[in-house]
């Protein structure tokens, strides 16, 4: 496992722990960060020993979103050519926005584990991810708006997708910050946690039940699960039986039916 500048993984149990590890800096995400995540995220892709990903932050705060100074330095790129300097900020939005698609598209469930701040591009982080929970000191904002700009790395477009469109607007247009109790209630987050330690505890208790079952299963669950968000219903069930019709074919459907009848538990392959 290489060293990162902004993170640090590990792996047990198949549970790579991917932390953002810039506590000094409130997680803020910098160059590094966002070049290193697309690498971490293909190293998970490509990993058959990992089958699930817990995503948290380094001490008291999750992440307060994108550097400042990585904003500032772009600005220095900027000359007085109007098209010169659209072209510029396109490539460097479509460039940020893959770092979030590679945790979108891995094939290995997400989970992220959110106390303190989680602000601005970190909730575009978060959005990517295939469940939230968060510790209740944890505190949500849309910040972009306040700092005169429509977000543009996912959470305008996958954020509808996992909490209302009244809601969604309501945070997006006011930038208002969402506690705890009220990202549960909302679909934000799926459950709430005392503390920091209680967090990463029932975070990981749920990644290790999902690193139980079959990697075939959870890999084509997943698959249709994303692919859905994107085709209608009969679109989704004509996928499902391609994908089904070479899946059930896997070992792991006959050693998980054995293990029901026999009332014990599978161990499946990577």
């Amino acid at each position: 496992m290489p060293d990162y500048q902004a993170f640090v993984v590990e792996v047990t149990e198949h549970i790579a722990h991917v932390q953002i590890n810039r506590p000094d800096k409130v997680n803020a995400m910098d160059a590094a960060f966002w070049s290193e995540i697309i690498e971490i995220f293909q190293w998970v892709d490509d990993t058959d020993d990992v089958r699930v990903v817990v995503l948290s932050g380094a001490g008291k705060h999750f992440s307060s979103g994108i550097d400042l100074m990585m904003l500032a330095s772009l600005a220095n790129e900027l000359g007085k050519d109007v098209g010169r300097n659209a072209r510029t900020l396109r490539r460097t939005i479509l460039r940020l926005q893959a770092s979030f698609n590679a945790v979108d598209n891995c094939r290995k469930p997400v989970l992220a584990a959110i106390q303190g701040y989680c602000l601005g591009g970190a909730i575009d982080l978060i959005s990517a991810c295939d469940m939230r929970y968060a510790a209740e000191d944890a505190k949500f904002a849309i910040r972009e708006i306040d700092m005169g700009m429509a977000a543009d790395v996912g959470t305008l477009q996958r954020l509808p997708r996992i909490i209302g469109d009244g809601m969604m607007r309501e945070l997006a247009y006011t930038g208002r910050t969402v506690l705890a109790e009220e990202a549960q209630r909302i679909g934000l987050v799926n459950k709430t946690f005392e503390d920091l330690p209680a967090l990463l505890e029932g975070v990981f208790a749920i990644a290790r039940e999902i690193a139980s079952k079959s990697p075939i299963a959870i890999a084509g669950t997943k698959e249709m699960l994303t692919y859905m968000r994107d085709h209608r219903i009969d679109d989704g069930l004509e996928h499902v039986a391609i994908w089904n019709a070479a899946m059930l074919q896997s070992a792991d459907l006959k050693l998980a039916m054995v293990a029901h009848m026999s009332k014990q538990k599978p161990i499946f392959e990577n």
